[in-house]
Formats: structure tokens, C-alpha cells, sequence
């Protein structure tokens, strides 16, 4: 068949039935070549991704097989094929794929044409989100408290800029980009919500350097405290959430530099109204809730991060240097600590015990009430006590650097610095009395519950963990054991012994007042100890840790009666076992997290004093502390670090400085 020629004044296209053979399908339509052809459009477009060039499958309105003129608007485009399995692709991938499996995803890449509505719902959502997605990653804070509407009403400096390299960049690198900002985007997100937790729970942001080991040390917290599963549960849930951010926020990205480029003079001149806006706002410092409008957060940060690891990385040097050098390191054994001789020295950290306890209107009347108790009942059985106030190296956690610090004299306030002071030969405080020879040396540390290397830099001839003391008894969430059976198993293995020819200098480590703070322990009749037994029915009808941990107002209650328990605990034991030879140094390693001490609380934590023999509070009589168990709010505060040198000077021992 033939085409003919159109008579004169007349513009045909015509059907044409393909020849047997033809590599043609059925339902081809072949225009005349010479007649000019214009498209009209009945409906709007479906919204679809510019770049994508999967055809929208149409209903044919004649039967294919006749030779009927077609129209223009038929003419620009291969009539859809009426079953799925007659569904045609692209040329592309009709080469490609074969004619069965190419049916079949033409025919699902077609929905959007097949259901326009819910093709328009899910673009706008999904445009939507990523909006959503990308401007609140450019403005999220780092802190809890400053998460407020207010933050994200603000103009980021580097969307704008972002937006003006994508426009400039063909399309292969401008998706590559696009999916790396987004990647980068997501990381970001995450670590200011590490951050967000790090200042919740230790006061401090996230260290990139030195604070991934933590994370293992918070696996183990969650297990212990919840049980196994939920921390397994916990750790899949949060795998899974890091790689939703990271594959989301890039998927975000690229789908919003697609939209992007639809219409790049548009496009063009809205990056350059922003820009000007932006340059505009942070020149005259205009703000919106005291923030200025102009946002360059994503830079902040970034800048901020690279300071702090510089100074991480340049600190690790200085440090080392530092614990090599010691005021007492080369002193004489004879000249450490000569005005103790012949006594029982004890150590003991309370945790969590921090000035909130005695001071935060919340949580103070109980404990107050209890420390002005426990000092009448040891004043009655002949013990007098002096306290102060120290600054913790640490907050809220990480109770390791509170004890290192304290006893060795140095600032030890990261991860880092305690592992240089731990692998140095610094004299520790606890290790001045196994240097003299004259004490036989101790620890009691309930909340170890694995090697503890530590014990050579504390100086300590034994140490008793947890499965060393006895206990047979139920865990309180985190605590091993209750704080009365770990004092009264030190009893029992060391302090009571009477083969003993040295006196005894030990490091006590309580843990009943440590988060979640619940279940909390009580006190029982110090004969009915046994195994620990006994607390089984306590135990059980104790709070649970998930419903105290996630409230505040029940948290500051928990954590006021668990350092009433450790208090009394402790000066029963005293009052009970104390001679006149026992002198007891006892303090809090840290103060509770932010939810409980709030978040402008001071890092102070009270420490005392207490023996019977008044010449060992005399030689601390310079120092001004207040009598009794409570320090009062202006009592003299020292940093933690200052502890060692001010205690082994006031009993008598001899600076004689090392250098390393």
C-alpha cells in the first residue's frame, strides 16, 4: 500500500497498516513527514520528575488496525496499547528488555498516569518532606533545650549557596553532589543528636575523636539496667535509624535538585532574591525570637567540631607531659602521709552525690534531713566531721573520671587523658599508702564486673567485684548489689579481720544512688544481711527503671531517696563498725544528669571528713570546711584536682617533685 497525495488545499495524515513482516507493532502510527504537526494538551500534566522519560501510558480512542486519518495530537506519540501485555517502553528499553518483563514495567512505571490524584498526593508529600527534611537538618540545634518552632524560622546561608552550585553543574555531577551533601546532611543530624545526649547525660558535646568507645560503655548501661534484649532491641533500632537518616536525607536532596532544575531561570533568579535577602538580614542583624534570620549554623558547626578535634588531638600530647610530672612523685615512702600512721583510712565515692542533692529545692529536704541525722547519731558514738564542696572534672556519668581525678590529682576530663593518667606512673592518693609499705591496701568495687587493669595505677593489693563479695541476692537495674551488703561483705573480708598486722587503707565504690535510680534499696537489720537474700522482696516491689528514667519529676524523687539510702547506709556502718582508729573520706563523683539537676547546675559535689581522733580534723582546721556531714552553700570550693596535693601536705608528707 502506498501513500497518496493529498488534493490541494488539504492536510491529512494518514493510518498506515504496516507490511507483513514489518518490525513495526501493532498500533504504529507513522506521520507524513511533510505536513507540520502541533501538539495540544486537553489536561494538565501529571506532576512527574523532569528527568524521567518513562512514557505515560493513554487509552486509545479507535481501534488501531484501521487506516483512518489521526489526529495531530495522536501523531505525536505511539497510541497505548490496551492490555499489559501490549505495553511499550522507551525505545531504549525496548531493546534492551525483553518484550514480556518490558511489558510488565512500563505497564507499574504507568501508575501516575493511571491514577493522576493519588500521583499529585504523593509528589507534593514527598516534595514536601524533603523540604522538610533538608531545612530542618540545616537548622537543628545541638541542644534539647533549644529545640523550639522559632529555630527553624530562619533563611540557611547554605541552601542558597548549595542550591547555586547544583543549577551550575550538569546533571551526573549534580546528583552525585546532591546525594553527598544529603549523606553529609544526615551525619550532621546525627551527631547533633549525640550531642544532644552528651549534654543531657555528661554535661559536655560529643568528642569525634574520643568518645566512640562510650557508646559501648551505654550498650552496657542500657543491658544492665533493662535487661539484655531491650539493649539488643535498642542497638538494631538504632543501627537501623542512622542508615534511615543518611539514605533519606540524600534521597531528599537529590529529589530537591531534580525540582530544581525543571526551570533553571526560575530557579536562577529565586537563589539570587534568597542571596540578596540573606546578605541583606545579616548585614542590618535583622532577628526573628532573638535569632538572627540569616543562618549559617551547618558552618558553625562544622568550624566548631574541627576546633575541638584539633584540640583534642593537641591535648593528648600536652597531657602526657603533665602526668609525667608529680609534686610528690619522688618522695620518700617514709615521708608520705606520717601524721595517718597506724589508722584505718576508707575512700568511699557515693554516686551521683552531687550538690543538687543538698541544695535543689526538689530534692534536698530529704537528704538534708538525713545528713543532719547520720551527724547526731555518729557525734553520739564519738566521730566529729568537717565538709566542703569539690568541682567534678565530670557530669551526670563516666564516674571513672570523677575517682581518677580526685585521686591523682589531675584534671581528668576525657576519655583520653584517663587513659594516659592510667597507663603513667603518677602517684595516686590510694597508691601513697602501698608506696609507705605500712597499710596493706584494698578496694571494694561492686560495679566491676570484669578485668580491672586500673587496680595497679590505684595502688590497691586486692580488689573485691562482683562476684567476689558473696552476693546472691537480685541486681537493683544498675547496681549490682545494695550499697548496706557491699559495706557490710568489706566487713566481713577485711575491715573485721583480726589476723591483720598493718592497718588498712581502702577505695570504696557505692552504687545504689546510680541512674535510673530505681528500683531503690532499703535498709535492713544489719544481722539479716545474710547472701542478700533478704532484698528479693524489696527488689520486687521497687519501681521499675523505664517508667522512673523517662520522667523527671519521678526522677529527682528516686534520686533523693537513693543517696538518703547510700548516706545512712554508709554511717550506719560507721557507727556500727568505726573505732577509733577509722577515719573515713567520703564524696560524690559527679552530679546527676541534667533532668534531675537541671540544666544550669554547677558541677560542685560535697565531700567530708570524718574520724574520731580530733587531731585528724585538726590538721584540716586551715581549710574552713563546715562541721558536720552537710556543707554549708559557702564553704570553700577547690577542683576536684587539687584534692590530692591539699590532703597529703595537710598529713604531713613531703613534696619532692618528678619530672617523668
Amino acid at each position: 500500500m502506498t501513500e497518496r497525495e493529498p488534493k490541494a488545499g488539504r492536510t491529512k495524515l494518514w493510518r498506515i497498516r504496516p507490511h507483513a513482516g514489518s518490525a513495526e507493532p501493532p498500533g504504529f502510527v507513522r506521520k507524513d513527514p511533510r505536513v507540520p504537526v502541533t501538539t495540544r494538551s486537553s489536561q494538565p500534566p501529571t506532576p512527574q520528575d523532569p528527568e524521567d522519560d518513562t512514557p505515560t501510558p493513554r487509552t486509545p480512542s479507535a481501534d488501531a488496525s484501521t487506516a483512518e486519518p489521526a489526529t495531530a495530537d495522536e501523531a505525536t506519540e505511539p497510541s497505548a496499547p490496551t492490555a499489559p501485555d501490549e505495553t511499550v517502553g522507551s525505545a531504549r528499553a525496548a531493546q534492551a528488555v525483553p518484550r514480556g518483563l518490558r511489558a510488565r514495567i512500563a505497564y507499574w512505571r504507568g501508575w501516575r498516569g493511571r491514577y493522576p490524584r493519588v500521583a499529585r498526593v504523593v509528589w507534593w508529600t514527598a516534595t514536601v518532606v524533603s523540604l522538610v527534611l533538608v531545612f530542618g537538618a540545616l537548622s537543628l540545634p545541638n541542644r534539647l533545650f533549644a529545640l523550639h518552632p522559632s529555630r527553624f524560622v530562619r533563611l540557611p546561608g547554605e541552601a542558597i549557596i548549595g542550591a547555586a552550585l547544583l543549577l551550575a553543574l550538569p546533571r551526573r555531577p549534580r546528583v552525585a553532589l546532591a546525594a553527598l551533601a544529603g549523606a553529609a546532611l544526615g551525619a550532621l543530624t546525627i551527631l547533633n543528636v549525640l550531642d544532644m545526649q552528651f549534654v543531657e547525660y555528661l554535661g559536655r558535646d560529643f568528642d569525634l575523636v574520643l568518645d566512640w568507645t562510650l557508646l559501648d560503655d551505654a550498650q552496657s548501661y542500657v543491658a544492665d539496667s533493662m535487661g539484655g534484649a531491650v539493649a539488643l532491641a535498642a542497638s538494631i533500632g538504632l543501627l537501623l535509624l542512622i542508615v534511615l537518616i543518611l539514605a533519606g536525607m540524600a534521597l531528599a536532596t537529590v529529589r530537591l535538585s531534580r525540582l530544581l532544575v525543571r526551570d533553571t531561570r526560575r530557579a536562577t533568579r529565586g537563589t539570587l532574591i534568597a542571596g540578596t535577602v540573606w546578605i541583606t538580614c545579616s548585614v542590618l542583624g535583622v532577628q526573628y525570637a532573638e535569632l538572627p534570620v540569616a543562618s549559617d549554623q551547618v558552618v558553625n558547626t562544622l568550624a566548631s567540631e574541627a576546633r575541638r578535634v584539633r584540640a583534642t588531638l593537641q591535648d593528648e600530647a600536652a597531657f602526657g607531659k603533665v602526668a609525667r610530672s608529680d609534686t610528690f612523685g619522688a618522695t620518700p615512702p617514709a615521708q608520705l602521709v606520717p601524721d595517718l600512721r597506724g589508722k584505718d583510712v576508707i575512700f568511699t565515692f557515693i554516686e551521683s552525690y552531687g550538690r543538687s542533692a543538698i541544695e535543689d529545692p526538689g530534692i534536698a529536704p530529704g537528704v538534708v534531713e538525713t545528713l543532719d541525722t547520720s551527724t547526731a547519731a555518729l557525734a553520739q558514738a564519738g566521730f566529729s566531721a568537717k565538709s566542703g564542696w569539690l568541682t567534678s572534672a565530670t557530669y551526670g556519668g563516666s564516674s571513672w573520671l570523677g575517682h581518677s581525678t580526685t585521686l591523682s590529682g589531675l584534671w581528668v576530663d576525657t576519655q583520653q587523658r584517663y587513659r594516659t593518667v592510667m597507663a603513667s606512673d603518677h602517684l595516686s592518693l590510694t597508691k601513697a599508702f602501698q608506696k609507705t609499705g605500712a597499710w596493706d591496701t584494698v578496694g571494694v568495687m561492686p560495679g566491676v564486673q570484669k578485668g580491672w587493669p586500673e587496680q595497679r595505677f590505684y595502688g590497691l593489693d586486692k580488689v573485691y567485684n562482683a562476684f567476689q563479695m558473696g552476693y546472691q541476692g537480685p541486681k537493683f537495674s544498675w547496681s549490682t548489689m545494695p550499697d548496706q551488703y557491699a559495706l557490710e561483705a568489706f566487713q566481713r573480708l577485711e575491715h573485721g579481720r583480726t589476723d591483720r598486722d598493718k592497718p588498712l587503707m581502702s577505695e570504696i565504690i557505692l552504687t545504689s544512688s546510680h541512674q535510673p535510680w530505681a528500683p531503690i534499696p532499703k535498709m535492713v537489720g544489719w544481722d539479716e544481711l545474710g547472701d542478700g537474700s533478704v532484698f528479693e522482696d524489696i527488689q520486687a516491689a521497687g519501681e521499675k527503671a523505664s517508667d522512673v528514667i523517662s520522667d523527671s519529676d519521678r526522677s529527682k524523687k528516686a534520686y533523693g531517696e537513693s543517696v538518703q539510702y547510700s548516706v545512712t547506709a554508709l554511717t550506719q556502718w560507721l557507727e556500727r563498725y568505726g573505732t577509733d582508729d577509722t577515719v573515713l573520706v567520703f564524696l560524690g563523683d559527679h552530679q546527676p544528669i541534667s533532668r534531675v539537676s537541671g540544666n544550669e547546675a554547677s558541677r560542685d559535689v560535697p565531700i567530708s571528713i570524718v574520724a574520731k581522733d580530733p587531731k585528724v580534723l585538726d590538721k584540716i582546721a586551715a581549710w574552713n570546711w563546715t562541721d558536720g556531714l552537710k556543707p554549708a552553700h559557702d564553704a570553700p570550693v577547690w577542683k576536684m584536682s587539687s584534692f590530692r596535693d591539699r590532703f597529703l601536705k595537710a598529713y604531713g608528707s613531703t613534696p619532692h617533685p618528678s619530672t617523668g
